[in-house]
């Protein structure tokens, strides 16, 4: 299995770069987006991903996972509708137009919508993906129904359609971090604003786009890091803290993460926190 830990990043060069959106994605690219890699490994065994397959990956983010479906002989599509520079990122892993560097055929990448993205003619989609988790933050699925409901005319009938969620909150060492955003986003309503990940959240999820479910699985996903500066930039990369960084400052928001940090934190400097994430597996109709 891919290891997790980031054993080397770039030097920080401050609060400025962080709220660079650019720089942040980067962040995102090359600490923070690998931390998922045994939840993708997992879901392409289970659906046996491969030449035969017709990916298309709703959020696909800097694009690793298609990356690694890709690998597999996998025929891939991304979208991502909130963020045009890791979109970029994705397009320089995916589609390179360095010379002498060979673009991976029949790739596809688009922001905004799977409409966005559609090929004429080509046959429909056999796998959908929507890896960015939920159920951390209130109303943090609320975007992906949208995507589904676009995503679902495009893929065949029973196309396996699979949702991503945090685990419970004594098996994911990262919420105790995550309850720091809602806090300080707003300090009166932030132990209401950040809830536990419930037990229906994916269900909920896929009843709403008209999607059957279809099985389910929980793969842990440690976050591990060189440092708590590595620690700070991948998190803050996720833009779970975007919020608290308007309703306070920059300054106060990598404090207090840091702080938060610090019980993760091993006598060798890195930082280490057990997660479990939660996969459901939903049918089109």
């Amino acid at each position: 299995m891919t290891p997790t830990l980031v054993r080397q990043h770039p030097p920080s060069t401050g609060a400025t770069s962080r709220a660079d959106l650019g720089a942040r994605a980067r962040d995102w690219s090359e600490i923070q987006e690998r931390m998922l890699v045994p939840l993708y490994e997992a879901v392409y065994e289970r659906l046996e991903v491969g030449p035969a397959t017709r990916l298309l990956g709703l959020g696909c983010g800097s694009g690793l996972a298609l990356l690694m479906a890709a690998s597999r002989g996998a025929v891939v599509t991304g979208v991502e509708p909130a963020s045009p520079e890791r979109l970029a990122l994705a397009r320089e892993r995916l589609l390179p137009e360095t010379p002498g560097t060979r673009a991976r055929s029949r790739t596809r990448l688009a922001e905004g919508t799977p409409e966005d993205a559609a090929d004429a003619g080509a046959p429909s989609y056999t796998v959908v993906t929507a890896f960015e988790p939920i159920g951390c933050l209130a109303g943090d699925s609320e975007g992906l129904a949208d995507l589904l409901a676009a995503a679902t005319p495009l893929a065949a009938r029973g196309t396996p359609v699979v949702l991503v969620g945090w685990g419970p909150p004594e098996r994911c060492a990262t919420s105790s971090v995550l309850r720091v955003a809602t806090r300080l986003a707003d300090p009166l309503r932030g132990a209401g604003s950040w809830r536990p990940a419930l037990r229906d959240d994916l269900e909920e999820v896929a009843q709403r786009a008209g999607l059957r479910p279809d099985g389910s699985g929980r793969v842990a996903c440690p976050f591990g890091y060189a440092d708590l500066d590595s620690a700070l930039k991948g998190l803050l990369s996720t833009g779970l803290f975007d919020a608290a960084i308007e309703k306070t400052d920059q300054a106060q928001v990598d404090k207090e993460v840091t702080e938060a940090l610090h019980p993760h934190q091993r006598r060798d400097g890195t930082v280490w926190m057990p997660n479990v994430f939660r996969y459901l597996i939903a049918r089109t109709p």
